[in-house]
Order: structure tokens, then C-alpha cells, then sequence
């Protein structure tokens, strides 16, 4: 449980705001305000951990605010603690705009008390209307249904928005001054390979930091990782990774000391890109006090094809276990690394990682199978879940190895958990489930080992893609769904088709019958690059309020439109609620960009 990259965790502050005229109506409120405050509190750090472990820590207020003096104290406070995310709570009137948070570099959110004899409500549509015209977007969050006085009990509809407003600002604030690395640039024309500083600056307030690929061969001529580690990992993959068939033609076929020499050096990619991505303090024990430092990458992409791939074994097997949430070192917090160097992608699964704690999924979105098709080439129907077509997620084997589906939640169910919950049975199933068949020396001439499995289960799942459109800017889509297990026989039959050594999620997205979402063919037809994310659970509500934080409008969801989440403000841009998202974004711009 430990943060690994450089900078102190966000903290989340509680500002307690009340009627501030003294003899008789501040004092009947002074107890019920603050023990709104920690009760907030209480909710937040019972509920919410980082990815790296750690839980979320609140800073409240040293006394309830009544006025611009305490809301100064406060905001003197929440600096010094290092406050990102603030979370006014009130149960009754207050002086509007005196005792608001008026730091433009907090994310924001009120909760106003439903009660009718002193009412938060109406604070808080006094102070939504200040932020308005400040233009400092704000989350309103009220309870439908109304509480009596001296009530502090946080009802489940506002317990949902407070832990949803948190979890978006705190990933909002996780990204501030981290970076991207970009091991090389751009892979075959994909132009999410070609990675947009701008993008990455204005928008989440990350680093982009470039090192080429020729440093990663650099340092395993050079022997630059720690040379311990690497005969434990080595060891680790020859027990736990199992070699499976090689698909290729007999003339492409490598002989035994070129394959051990493909595992020595695919285990030695995973070890630099690592330390190439965080740091490891034992190089500078070795003399390499500069390679030590690492870049402080949160998120990495690796070219790979085909200026590396063409001569040297590919990232497949690097990509793939560092996604996951485990290795030679035990269980530890996924990596976020992108196949192809797809740095939007990555973003994609940095933003599920964030919400969710969990290891994320890389596919192609590669194939729509109807189920006239799916009759047509096994002879059976589709069922269940699946019964009204599939996707076929699929990419060189670069996915987590968690998406195998052995693991289970509380209830029993396939699942993929943060790594504190992950058993070591239920690592070891992961890897059981895997193969690493030879790569396919058409498309990789350097060789290397590519994962292979499909995922076992029945999850819920959300995929998600960031695209850059010019003259709009990033915008998000958002497919929630579900992971669904076809028959061994129709399984292998469709997966035969395109490339067997490769890992496969089948996808069930959710449909609605109208735009986007009419059918599965229509989700597919619009998804708008060739690459997901997809991550364990239901989270669409989650990434359009963290969307909506950095000014990135949603073009495409599936979510229920009384779990749509975003700034009070927004509904000042008209009545719909997707324009609203566009004019809104476009009018407050990119979240760190120059206004």
C-alpha cells in the first residue's frame, strides 16, 4: 500500500457553511453542520481508497463558516493540507457567496440539507447561482427526499453523488503534474500513437515525456536493471507462464536457444519499462543514478511495431504483465501501458483505473458478429446476454491477465478487483488460464511471446475511448455492457478466424433502441478509433462527471439519464442534455488551458 509515483496523495476537504447571526440561529446549527462535515467524512473514508492502497483522507474545516473570515481560515487550511477536491455541506441558510469556496483550483460540489424548517436547499441555490456567474463549475448535490430537523443521516441517493462527485475530482487531481511516457511515437499511422502534448497539458495536466526505443536496448546491452530481480523474474515466467502452441509456418519457426533467448529479453523489456515508467532506487546502486529516477509516468505507451517489432521480440508480454495486477514481486497495482503506443487509449484506461482501483483491458474493437452470422458460420444461436450480437474484443496480447475472469467477488461472481482484494489462489488461476503461444512472425519478425485466453465470465464491464476531433477537441464515448462467455466450440470457431494467438473478451454492450445505442451493429458502426479501454463494472455515470471536470464533452453513452452527474451550471446551456455537455465544455475550455 504505497504510492510510487513522486507527490503527496489529494486530500478532500470538508467546509461546514452555516448561518452566521449569532444569538439564537448559528448556535441551534453550530452541532447538526458539523456533524454533516463528519459524517461526509466518515462516508468518504470508509468507502474510498487510491489505486496505489491507500485511503482517501479528509480534511474538515476547523469551525463551522459563517462568514468570509472562517471561509478564509478554511481555504488557508485547505492549502497548507493540500486540498484538490471541496465538499461544502450545509442544513440551513447561509450568506450565499461570503461563505462559499471561491479557490478556482478546487473541484467543487454542495450538499444542500433537504429540510424545510432552516433549508439547505435554498443556500444552495444561492450559492449555484454565485458560482454561475463566476464561472467556477460546481456539483449540486440534494436529497429527494425531505428530512427533518437535527436529521444527519446521509440518505443512499446522496451518498451515491458525494462518493461519485469524489471519485471523479480525486482522479481529476491524481493526474495534476504526472506524466505520459511515450517509448517511441507514432506505430503504424495510428494517430493516437502520435501524442498530442497539448491534449495532455491543457486538458489533464500531465508531463508528456518522449524516450525512444533505442534506450530500451541500450539498457539491456548495457545491463542496466537490477540483475537479482531479473533471474527472479526470469524464473517466475519459466514456472508460471506457459509456453503454448507456435502457429507459425515451419521456415518461421525458431529453434530452442532463440526462443530462450526471446523469453530473456522480453523479461528484461518488462523490467526497464518499469523503471523507465517510476524509478528504481537499486540502478543507482549499480552507478546509474540518472536512470534511477525514472519519469514519473502514471501512463506509458510502447511503439513497438513495427521499428522494434521487425527486429526484436515485441511488447506483448512487457505490456501484458505489467497491466496486470501482479508479477514476480506478488500483488501489487496494475501499470496503465498502451499497445502500439495508442496514448489515448491509455488515457482510456487511466481513467477506468482512477475511478475503479481495478487492472484495465486493451482490445481492438475488432469485429461485430450478428447472430445471423454466428448461426451462419457455427450453426448455433446466440443466447443470454449475447443474443442480440457481440463484439469481438481482441489485440495482441498486450491485455491483462486479470481479464481471465478467475477472479470473484463477495457474491461469488467472475470480477477484477483491486490488487488488495486479489488472493494469491486467484492470481495463480490467472495465470493458469493463460498461454504464450510464439508470436506470429508475419506480423512480429522479432518473435516474442503473445498471451492467449478468452475471458471466462459473465462481468460487467464499461469501454471507453477518448478521440480528438479537430475543431472540437477530445470527446468522450462510453459503452457500458457486459463480457460474455460463448460455447469452446463457436468460441474457437469465430476466434480461428482472425488471429488464435491473441486474447479475446467477448462484449454485450447495453442497447437503447435509439442513436448510438439502437443495436449492437450501430454501437460498433460508432465507435470512432480501432481501439477500447474497458474496465471491470458499470462506471459510465462516474467517467461523465470526471469528463465533465476537464471539460470533455461526451459524444456517445449508454447511461441512464437520472444517473448523468455533471456541474449544476450545465443546465444553463440549454435543455438537452448532451448539448449542454458540448456548449458548456466549449465555453469554460479545457480544465488547465489558457482562458
Amino acid at each position: 500500500m504505497a504510492n510510487r509515483l513522486i507527490g503527496r496523495l489529494p486530500k478532500v476537504g470538508i467546509r461546514p457553511v452555516i448561518d452566521g447571526r449569532e444569538r439564537g440561529v448559528r448556535e441551534s446549527l453550530e452541532s447538526q453542520c458539523m456533524e454533516m462535515a463528519k459524517n461526509a467524512a466518515k462516508l468518504i473514508e470508509e468507502n474510498l481508497r487510491f489505486p496505489s492502497g491507500e485511503k482517501v483522507e479528509c480534511v474538515i474545516a476547523d469551525t463551522n463558516i459563517g462568514g468570509v473570515a472562517e471561509a478564509a481560515l478554511c481555504a488557508d487550511k485547505f492549502e497548507r493540507e493540500g486540498v484538490t477536491v471541496s465538499l461544502t455541506v450545509t442544513p440551513a441558510w447561509c450568506y450565499g457567496t461570503e461563505v462559499m469556496d471561491a479557490d478556482p483550483n478546487t473541484v467543487k460540489a454542495i450538499w444542500g440539507f433537504n429540510g424545510t424548517e432552516r433549508p439547505g436547499a435554498v443556500y444552495l441555490a444561492a450559492a449555484l447561482a454565485g458560482y454561475a456567474q463566476k464561472g467556477l463549475p460546481a456539483f449540486s448535490i440534494y436529497g429527494r427526499e425531505v428530512q427533518d430537523t437535527g436529521d444527519t443521516e446521509i440518505h443512499d441517493d446522496v451518498k451515491e453523488k458525494i462518493l461519485r462527485f469524489v471519485k471523479a475530482g480525486l482522479a481529476v487531481a491524481q493526474m495534476k503534474g504526472k506524466s505520459y511516457l511515450s517509448l517511441g511515437y507514432s506505430s503504424m499511422g495510428i494517430v493516437g500513437s502520435m501524442v498530442d502534448q497539448n491534449f495532455f497539458h491543457d486538458y489533464l495536466g500531465m508531463r508528456t515525456e518522449f524516450v525512444d526505443q533505442t534506450e530500451v536496448t541500450r539498457r539491456i546491452e548495457e545491463e542496466i536493471y537490477d540483475k537479482e530481480e531479473y533471474e527472479k523474474a526470469l524464473q517466475w515466467t519459466y514456472e508460471n507462464c506457459k509456453e503454448g502452441k507456435d502457429y507459425n509456418i515451419e521456415a518461421l519457426k525458431g529453434d530452442k536457444k532463440r526462443k530462450e533467448w526471446e523469453w530473456e529479453i522480453v523479461v528484461k523489456m518488462t523490467l526497464i519499462i518499469r523503471d523507465l515508467m517510476i524509478g528504481n532506487p537499486k540502478l543507482k546502486e549499480m552507478g546509474h543514478g540518472e536512470e534511477a529516477f525514472g519519469r514519473n509516468a502514471i501512463a506509458a505507451g510502447f511503439q513497438g511495431q513495427r521499428q522494434w517489432t521487425d527486429h526484436m521480440p515485441n511488447g506483448d508480454f512487457p505490456e501484458a504483465i505489467l497491466n496486470s495486477s501482479f508479477d514476480w514481486n506478488g500483488i501489487r497495482q496494475a501499470f496503465m501501458v498502451a499497445t502500439e503506443n495508442d496514448s489515448l487509449n491509455g488515457v482510456s484506461m487511466l481513467f477506468g483505473h482512477l475511478l475503479t482501483n481495478t487492472a484495465q483491458i486493451f482490445s481492438d474493437v475488432r469485429t461485430y458478429w450478428s447472430p445471423e452470422s454466428v448461426k451462419r458460420v457455427t450453426g448455433k444461436e446466440l443466447t443470454g446476454k449475447a443474443k442480440d450480437g457481440i463484439i469481438h474484443l481482441i489485440n495482441s496480447g498486450s491485455t491483462t491477465l486479470d481479464a481471465t475472469a478467475q477472479q470473484r467477488n463477495e457474491a461469488g461472481a467472475p470480477a477484477m478487483k483491486p490488487f488488495w482484494e486479489i488472493t494469491e489462489q486467484e492470481a495463480k488461476k490467472c495465470l493458469d488460464a493463460t498461454l504464450w503461444p510464439q508470436a506470429v512472425k508475419e506480423y512480429f519478425r522479432g518473435g516474442g511471446y503473445s498471451s492467449q485466453f478468452k475471458t471466462d465470465g459473465e462481468m460487467p464491464v464499461t469501454m471507453c475511448r477518448i478521440n480528438l476531433v479537430k475543431g472540437v477537441g477530445p470527446v468522450l464515448q462510453i459503452a457500458e455492457g457486459w463480457t460474455v462467455v460463448l460455447d469452446d466450440d463457436v468460441h474457437k470457431t469465430l476466434d480461428d478466424r482472425t488471429n488464435p494467438t491473441w486474447p479475446t473478451t467477448w462484449f454485450a454492450p447495453i442497447t437503447t433502441g435509439k442513436g448510438a445505442f439502437k443495436d449492437v451493429y450501430t454501437v460498433m458502426a460508432n465507435w470512432g478509433a480501432n481501439h477500447g479501454a474497458i474496465s471491470y463494472g458499470h462506471i459510465g455515470a462516474d467517467l461523465i462527471s470526471l469528463a465533465s471536470m476537464l471539460r470533455i464533452p461526451v459524444n456517445m453513452h449508454n447511461v441512464a439519464e437520472s444517473d448523468v452527474f455533471r456541474p449544476a451550471l450545465w443546465s444553463s446551456f440549454g435543455t438537452d442534455k448532451e448539448g449542454q455537455d458540448y456548449r458548456a465544455c466549449q465555453a469554460y475550455g479545457p480544465l488547465y488551458g489558457i482562458k
